[in-house]
């Protein structure tokens, strides 16, 4: 049996406007995919960390308040850290157009722009993703890992 593709909708930093992320989380759900939704407020770290752990094939990030050319380089770099870097970074927002083909220069794979229909974001993500067959060695390794800090305890 094939897993779902599961996919990681965060909103980093002080931007409070979630909309946009739920509207596409919904899509992505509907769609029949797994998705996993940080909430307001969120660090790069707890990000990438949660998306190791959830064993996620995408990142999506929501960014409207400016910060892109700062939350999207470092969520690419803890993603190498964590040598996850098989995870593909995707986003949207208000991201001018000479910033985005910066930020895909440095390995987001897409940026989708305001007003973009979520069936063009669920085509991008099918066509770039395969469902998984059976968990990654990165999601096992991580799961041993919070089973062993527990037993420590």
């Amino acid at each position: 049996m094939r897993g779902k593709i599961r996919v990681l909708v965060g909103k980093p930093g002080l931007d409070g406007h979630d909309r946009g992320a739920k509207v596409v989380a919904a899509a992505l759900r509907d769609a029949g995919m797994e998705v996993i939704y940080t909430g307001l407020h969120q660090t790069c770290e707890s990000i990438v960390e949660a998306a190791v752990q959830e064993d996620v094939q995408v990142i999506g990030l929501s960014v409207l308040s400016g910060a892109h050319m700062t939350i999207f380089p470092k969520v690419l770099k803890l993603l190498k850290a964590k040598k996850a870097t098989d995870i593909l970074v995707i986003g949207g927002g208000i991201i001018p157009i000479d910033d985005m083909k910066k930020l895909q220069r440095i390995g987001v794979r897409m940026l989708f722009g305001p007003g973009t229909p979520t069936s063009e974001i669920v085509d991008w993500i099918r066509s770039n993703t395969s469902e998984p067959k059976k968990p990654s060695r990165r999601a096992k390794r991580s799961v041993k890992k919070r089973v062993t800090k527990k037993r420590k305890k």
